[in-house]
């Protein structure tokens, strides 16, 4: 049982997998090494035709199955954590994101000794082949230091006080269910809104550095032009976000200045794609805040969603 001080608390692992290949074999392994191990581990896949489910047999994981289509990022988790209802913690992997060490878990679940956090999400480090620019996000994102969030932080950080990330991120289970789970028809995002919630509730935020797992993408321009649009048509279609935690145009600025930085100082070679990617970045965030108004033909092919605008 992970539970940190309290030996007494319940832990879930969620997982959604969908064709995971051989980093989920690696992330499932890194599930059955966690010192000491979860109470339970639940696997919630979307129709793998890789052989994604026996990886889950093998382990001795629960397994339930859902169509693709059927599959949403907050929906899928919410119908997760009902399914563990047992637990008073819920941790949410991607099958992407491979646990560092053995104390990863209780690390992050640690966290929640303090009655105050609602949210705890773990440091997330480049893939070992990750280039300089993948590797900056993730070095911008998740510094060494651990830290915690509160509403008095929002005057300052803006939207950033609300940042989890669901690919490391546990969640007190009571209280996530207080403020009414997941939130269903969420393109991207589902974490932030709920870490939103928690800060307006008077909840507070951790991040916990010493909690690791491996998890970074190298995203295409395209990749990265879409993955920001959906980012837009979430904040274009949840606009309490941005009134009342601020715009994110502060913290983009910082992050470019600070990918200058280190590109030139490792990687100078670099720069010019990395101005593409943000030029790419701005326009696809632009043209998702207006996704409302677009036709809807276009949007299955503008989005990393595209299954989302089936409905």
């Amino acid at each position: 049982m992970v539970g940190g001080v309290n030996s007494t608390r319940r832990v879930a692992v969620i997982v959604p997998v969908r064709n995971g290949g051989a980093v989920w074999r690696r992330v499932a392994d890194s599930i059955r090494a966690q010192q000491p191990r979860p109470d339970r581990v639940l696997i919630v896949d979307s129709e793998s035709s890789d052989g994604s489910p026996d990886v889950a047999r093998a382990c001795g994981f629960e397994l339930r199955s859902i169509a693709v289509r059927e599959f949403d990022h907050g929906g899928t988790r919410q119908m997760a954590a009902q399914a563990c209802s047992d637990c008073d913690v819920l941790v949410y992997l991607t099958q992407d994101a491979e646990l560092a060490d053995p104390a990863a878990l209780e690390a992050l679940v640690r966290c929640f000794d303090d009655p105050a956090v609602v949210v705890a999400y773990g440091r997330q480090l480049p893939r070992r082949e990750a280039g300089p620019i993948e590797a900056h996000a993730r070095l911008f994102n998740y510094p060494e230091r651990s830290g915690r969030r509160t509403a008095a932080d929002i005057p300052t950080l803006g939207l950033k006080a609300a940042f989890t990330s669901n690919s490391f991120c546990a969640y007190r289970a009571r209280t996530l269910s207080d403020l009414g789970g997941f939130p269903r028809r969420l393109l991207v995002s589902e974490d932030m809104v709920v870490g939103a919630r928690a800060l307006q509730a008077g909840g507070a935020l951790a991040y916990v550095a010493d909690a690791r797992v491996y998890h970074s993408h190298a995203y295409t321009v395209l990749q990265e032009f879409r993955r920001y649009f959906d980012i837009g048509a979430l904040h274009g279609g949840q606009a309490w976000l941005l009134e009342d935690f601020g715009k994110p145009e502060g913290e983009g600025l910082r992050f470019l200045r600070s990918e200058v930085a280190y590109l030139a100082r490792r990687a100078p070679w670099l720069l010019p794609q990395a101005a593409l990617r943000t030029v790419g970045k701005y326009l696809g965030y632009s043209l998702g805040r207006r996704a409302q108004r677009l036709p809807r033909a276009w949007l299955r092919y503008l989005s990393m969603q595209p299954n989302h605008w089936l409905s």
